[in-house]
């Protein structure tokens, strides 16, 4: 099998969202080695991303970036999406619990307390929206079963948790810097 440069006759453009800029980009020149496998350059980073039918390498972070995260917060949030791309969902899960503790630490809590501390502490300094000490709960106790058990988180268990998270670090950090400064 011969790879070229090129766009064999039958392979049409493929849009794809890269798994390095997260731009959705379309590439119809490549690395081909036949119709179903090749290695397109994404036309905005230049970085390369192989297709094998319908997988993608690197795949794709689960979840939206949040804007305005801390430095430190915002990297565990990225290594969690990262994760579910490349099929790793316990240690997303286990990153998203670590992400609960960062949260509170950010915003004042103290450091090296018992973890149960960071997920009261955001609840009782209003960090958590109305209706949603579930959602930390139910981070905090898959994060519990993922670190003190051996089982296996699932996609659907790490995309859950995605979700969760992302909406809880708009709640705290993007809602409220979209709001316009009051004289």
């Amino acid at each position: 099998m011969s790879l070229n440069w090129s766009n064999p006759a039958g392979v049409k453009s493929r849009p794809y969202k890269c798994g390095y800029c997260g731009h959705e980009v379309a590439s119809s020149a490549g690395y081909f080695a036949d119709s179903t496998h090749y290695v397109c350059l994404c036309p905005h980073c230049v970085e390369p991303t192989y297709f094998s039918g319908e997988k993608q390498i690197p795949g794709v972070g689960f979840g939206d970036e949040v804007l305005h995260l801390p430095e430190s917060v915002h990297a565990i949030y990225r290594e969690a999406r990262n994760c579910v791309a490349a099929s790793c969902y316990t240690a997303a899960v286990l990153a998203l619990r670590k992400l609960l503790m960062n949260i509170a630490v950010t915003q004042g809590a103290a450091t090296g307390k018992p973890f149960i501390e960071y997920v009261e502490y955001l609840a009782d300094k209003g960090f958590v929206p109305p209706n949603g000490k579930g959602w930390v709960d139910h981070i905090r106790r898959k994060g519990n079963e993922a670190t003190h058990e051996i089982v296996l988180m699932s996609k659907a268990d790490a995309e859950e948790l995605i979700s969760f998270s992302e909406m809880l670090l708009k709640f705290i950090y993007e809602f409220p810097k979209r709001v316009p400064k009051v004289p």
